[in-house]
């Protein structure tokens, strides 16, 4: 699809990489927006969306025309690919633990919900020990915020991050950076080491 003599420089090929890490974790960010809230833990992987091609021809199928074409000029395009049928986890931290990915695999996105409280809010819930107490606290407090983080990462090391709050639960209230979860950024860098 491409050849060494049209390829871009490493430092052009390092912007297009993070445009289409951003590009990625927007569309993820608006795919999972479109079934809601309270959803679980959902992990994707991404791939170059050329090398797809290269590899299976059969892809083409599945993307829109003007996504194909791109492809062909822009080597770092990136198809995201909802993984199902993850591991059984206890927690986020065992889930990532698990996960590995092939060398087909350029990224990995994550989706995750997480309740947020001011610090003293905070400090008073870390203090209650019962499960079914400490989620009736949460649930009854009026300053709590549900936010919704959806975060990708790169083999090279590029993040990006989209945050979603559902008090603003507006497209054009999302806050996006590349290490907003530096946390969850590096939990997840970690499951290509």
């Amino acid at each position: 699809m491409h050849d060494e003599a049209s390829a871009p420089g490493p430092g052009r090929a390092a912007a297009l990489a993070a445009q289409a890490l951003a590009r990625a974790v927007a569309e993820t960010e608006t795919h999972v927006a479109a079934h809601g809230w309270d959803q679980p833990v959902r992990v994707f992987a991404l791939v170059r969306t050329a090398e797809a091609l290269e590899a299976d021809p059969d892809v083409a199928d599945l993307l829109d025309t003007a996504t194909v074409e791109e492809a062909r000029t822009n080597p770092e395009l990136l198809m995201v690919v909802e993984q199902e049928g993850l591991p059984p986890a206890t927690d986020l931290e065992h889930l990532l633990a698990q996960l590995a990915w092939p060398d087909s695999v350029h990224g990995a996105a994550i989706s995750v919900e997480r309740l947020v409280l001011p610090p003293a809010a905070q400090e008073e819930a870390e203090a209650i020990t019962d499960a079914a107490e400490r989620l009736a606290f949460l649930q009854e407090r009026p300053d709590r915020e549900d936010i919704r983080m959806v975060v990708g990462v790169l083999r090279g090391g590029q993040s990006w991050c989209t945050l979603r709050s559902r008090s603003h639960d507006d497209d054009a209230l999302l806050y996006q950076g590349e290490r907003l979860v530096p946390g969850l950024v590096e939990a997840l860098a970690a499951t290509f080491l």
